[in-house]
């Protein structure tokens, strides 16, 4: 039997990303509560997860993207001292262009992408500061930094993901509360079949990695202690240039007059 970590919320714990996220974090001792609308699936999970480890599993029937469902989960994040760990993990995308798409589908995807998170991260959060111990892990994409390659309100659905997780980290960071924002490129998931591609399998094979390597990778940059992790990408200094670039601009983003550029020029 394995010595427990305290309790890990996963949302989205019923099929790709978060069951294997249910399985990974099992094997390093963590007792869970795994979220879904799906009750068979999450009881497939559970059963599976928990076999002789000794773990305790709890499944949660909950649809996150309406009030009753996230209130609930909510609640139990503010009121169970136990939980240590809570991935955000539930969302869905679209590849579908402003023009083909529904817009009360783009609101859903709000509602779930950005809504859902925030509301569970800030019932979570002051918890875990209060005991000095516990993490968020949030599940972006790599569309938070190349928005054009998918959907728009998912792309910037996830760059709020990326953006709210560097902002936690800040305000955090000697506050006992570890951060973690990881950006998966093409997975082997449902996902593509949601997002109306059709499935991972009309996409290049060099680009899929399967949801297994995803999730052990995120955890070694977990482990490591890294607020942003991107596991395909392959040379980790490129992501280094690219944030050491954005902190030493965001020092310039205010001044007391235009940019040059910006200035008309004077009458003759």
């Amino acid at each position: 039997m394995s010595t427990s970590k305290g309790t890990a919320l996963v949302t989205g714990a019923s099929s790709g990303i978060g069951a294997i996220y249910a399985d990974r974090l099992a094997r390093r001792g963590y007792d869970l509560i795994l979220v879904a609308r799906n009750t068979a699936r999450l009881q497939e999970v559970a059963k599976r997860v928990t076999g002789g480890s000794g773990n305790v599993t709890d499944i949660v029937t909950a649809d996150l993207g309406t009030a009753e469902g996230l209130r609930r989960v909510e609640a139990l994040l503010k009121a169970n001292a136990a939980i240590t760990l809570l991935v955000n993990n539930a969302g869905f995308g679209s590849a579908a262009p402003l023009l083909d798409a529904d817009v009360g589908r783009m609101e859903e995807m709000i509602d779930l992408n950005v809504k859902a998170l925030t509301r569970l991260t800030y019932a979570a959060v002051p918890g875990f500061v209060a005991r000095g111990r516990g993490a968020v892990i949030n599940i972006s994409s790599i569309v938070a930094i190349a928005p054009e390659l998918l959907n728009d309100v998912y792309g910037a659905s996830k760059a709020y993901v990326l953006a709210f997780t560097q902002s936690l980290k800040h305000q955090l960071a000697q506050k006992g509360v570890q951060l973690q924002a990881v950006l998966p490129g093409v997975t082997a998931t449902e996902f593509w079949d949601v997002a109306g591609v059709g499935g991972h399998g009309n996409l290049p094979k060099e680009w899929v990695m399967t949801a297994e390597d995803l999730v052990d990778a995120a955890l070694v940059g977990f482990d490591a202690g890294e607020v942003v992790t991107i596991p395909p990408l392959q040379d980790g200094t490129e992501w280094e240039a690219y944030e050491n670039a954005r902190q030493a601009m965001s020092s310039h983003l205010s001044h007391t007059t235009p940019a040059p550029r910006y200035r008309r020029a004077s009458a003759a």
